[in-house]
């Protein structure tokens, strides 16, 4: 379908070529929101990342309808507010460090989403707790993905403000995770150990690097396709 460029943690840019079933399982039957001709999505993320995806295809695989954001308008709160509102926009993705510097100025127009979607970092649970306090979206979702398994992988619903961190959440459909060891075999529950993504998200690999896609993307063992090894633990 495409590919998205990302560097991850090395720094160095990498080609990650996404298929068209993992645009597909991302936002038809994905067993986190239900997207439909009625909703009015937000493109607000840059071309160039990959939560653009969910911004252009969820609305217009469902027949609905895509709210562009130009830049202008994103950098002011006030002038964000006002678009979401006079749109009548009823999904939003920000990032997490964008969701926290303006929460406080959404919270009025918060409310009328269906779904509010963050992740791409750690949530503030203060930030979390004032949102479901005085501006608690149908659903607020952390969304939680490397671009090498297409946006997201895992979804957590927050439904009541904690103290601690906010869990990451259960595979979305068409998805699975593994805490695996060194060896590439599962962990008991509570042992630490990297979390490998499969499923139909899962990209091909890296354009014209098949040593780093060799590395990256193993055949699963558990079942068809690949795992991506995500290095997170």
């Amino acid at each position: 379908a495409y590919a998205m460029y990302t560097s991850g943690s090395t720094g160095a840019p990498k080609g990650v070529q996404v298929p068209h079933r993992a645009v597909s399982r991302l936002v038809l039957n994905n067993g986190y929101a239900d997207f439909n001709e009625r909703d009015r999505v937000a493109f607000a993320s840059n071309p160039a990342f990959d939560a653009s995806t969910l911004d252009v295809w969820a609305p217009l695989l469902n027949g609905g309808c895509v709210v562009v954001v130009k830049h202008a308008v994103l950098l002011s709160q006030a002038a964000f507010a006002e678009l979401l509102q006079e749109q009548a926009v009823s999904v939003l993705w920000m990032t997490a460090g964008l969701f926290h510097q303006y929460a406080d100025a959404l919270l009025p127009v918060l409310r009328q989403l269906r779904y509010l979607i963050v992740g791409g970092d750690v949530l503030d649970p203060l930030v979390i707790g004032r949102v479901l306090k005085h501006g608690k979206p149908q659903h607020l979702l952390n969304g939680y993905g490397p671009t090498e398994a297409t946006t997201f992988s895992t979804t957590f619903e927050i439904t009541t403000p904690g103290a601690g961190a906010v869990p990451i959440g259960r595979p979305i459909a068409n998805a699975q995770a593994y805490v695996l060891d060194a060896r590439q075999q599962p962990l008991a529950l509570g042992v630490v150990g990297e979390l490998y993504i499969g499923g139909a998200g899962v990209a091909k690999g890296y354009l014209n690097q098949p040593q780093l896609t060799a590395e990256k993307f193993i055949p699963n063992p558990f079942g068809e396709g690949l795992l991506y090894r995500t290095g997170d633990v």
